[in-house]
């Protein structure tokens, strides 16, 4: 646009109005840095927010799997005790049989004298052998028992894990939805279209 000419009384104004304009321009420019400056520090507030959730969720997540290798260890360790008291029992009922079987050597070189005592201690072999049977079916039933609720423990502690982790995104989601809302409220309230920054 072409300037105006203007009388001497405008002429003398003038260098007051541009000095104005200018101090005008120079005061929106401090606070428009101003403006800038608080959104950079409020960015790097929620980065660095972010970053620290980001830290912290993959300490609890290490801290779960290591939970879970110890359950896994504590489950293999029972395991393997159990077995062990198995065999030792086993062992042992295998020793008692030989040495009832030894006595029933015994009592059939005593045959004649001793008939009624032979029935008595096959009637005992028998019982043991029977407790031994049982005594495998409840240890076999403890141990499929345990067996079950370790993988529900397994099962209930994964599931627990994924529903905390698809809240927790959920939330983070939501708030950086609502963050970026802002902000593009606030530039457009200083008339900056949030696409060109």
């Amino acid at each position: 646009m072409p300037p105006k000419k203007k009388t001497k009384k405008t002429t003398k104004k003038k260098p007051e109005n541009s000095e104005n304009d200018l101090e005008a321009k120079y005061r929106r420019s401090i606070l428009d840095v101003a403006i800038l400056q608080d959104h950079i520090a409020f960015q790097c507030e929620s980065v660095k927010k972010v970053q620290s959730d980001r830290v912290d969720l993959r300490r609890r997540v290490r801290d779960t799997e290591q939970k879970l290798q110890r359950e896994r260890q504590d489950h293999r360790d029972v395991n393997s005790d159990l077995s062990r008291q198995c065999k030792t029992m086993q062992t042992e009922l295998g020793s008692k049989v030989k040495r009832l079987e030894e006595e029933v050597g015994q009592l059939k070189e005593e045959l004649v004298l001793c008939q009624e005592e032979l029935r008595k201690e096959k009637r005992e072999r028998e019982q043991v052998e029977r407790e031994k049977d049982t005594t495998i079916a409840d240890l076999q039933h403890k141990l499929d028992n345990m067996e079950r609720d370790y993988e529900k423990i397994l099962h209930e502690t994964l599931d627990s894990l994924t529903s905390q982790l698809s809240v927790a995104r959920q939330g983070w989601e939501d708030k950086s939805t609502t963050l970026h809302q802002n902000y593009k409220e606030l530039l457009s309230e200083f008339g900056l279209n949030a696409q060109h920054i």
